[in-house]
């Protein structure tokens, strides 16, 4: 019988350890995340990029997938099919002031460079606990801007019903779990209108 590989008994590096938990505690703090491919991006043009995400705040860094991997298992996210070749993250997280980070136009950043510099390629995205692919975060990033979707939720979740599913242009079913969704980042909501662009 042969001996156990040591690869396998030997207990993960602790900066291993530290990059895994760092992934999970940002995953978990993150209005959402969408994953790029950057191969061929040179420093300028990932400067570039960044600065674009900042205002908004997105920040943009790279991990190993098989880190990336890790963290998300931990979180229940299944992204396995988002990683394929090099990958680096756009998080969206809070702003200096406090205010939420603004997740669709992260995502219309990232849109907008890709169309100017073939080299970023979008994978897809991270909402709450659910993966969406590049179309989605196409559809994300032709959303309003957080402020104005909060003030519609705030003012339909004051209205009839008829009206609030009108005023969103969302199928009334699809709300049924928006007000349970987390007020941070309304990872629901913006599921819920995904998935309504998609089907339009």
């Amino acid at each position: 019988m042969s001996e156990p590989s040591s690869e396998h008994s030997r207990p993960p590096r602790p900066e291993k350890v530290a990059v895994v938990a760092e992934i999970r505690e940002r995953l978990s703090a993150a209005q959402g995340a969408v994953l790029t491919e950057y191969r061929g991006l040179d420093t300028t043009a990932m400067a570039q990029l960044r600065h674009s995400l900042a205002p908004f705040g997105g920040s943009y860094k790279v991990y190993k997938n098989t880190l990336i991997r890790l963290a998300a298992r931990e979180l229940g996210i299944d992204c396995e099919h988002l990683l394929v070749g090099p990958t680096a993250v756009a998080f969206v997280e809070p702003l200096a002031d406090g205010r939420p980070g603004d997740t669709a136009a992260v995502a219309k950043a990232l849109v907008d460079f890709q169309r100017t510099d073939k080299r970023l390629v979008i994978k897809g995205g991270l909402l709450g606990t659910d993966s969406v692919g590049p179309e989605a975060v196409e559809h994300l990033s032709k959303l309003p801007p957080a402020e104005q979707l909060q003030a519609q939720l705030a003012g339909a979740l004051a209205s009839p019903m008829r009206k609030m599913a009108g005023l969103l242009g969302a199928p009334l079913q699809e709300f049924a779990g928006l007000a349970a969704a987390p007020a941070r980042n309304f990872a629901g909501l913006l599921r819920a209108l995904i998935d309504e662009r998609s089907a339009g």
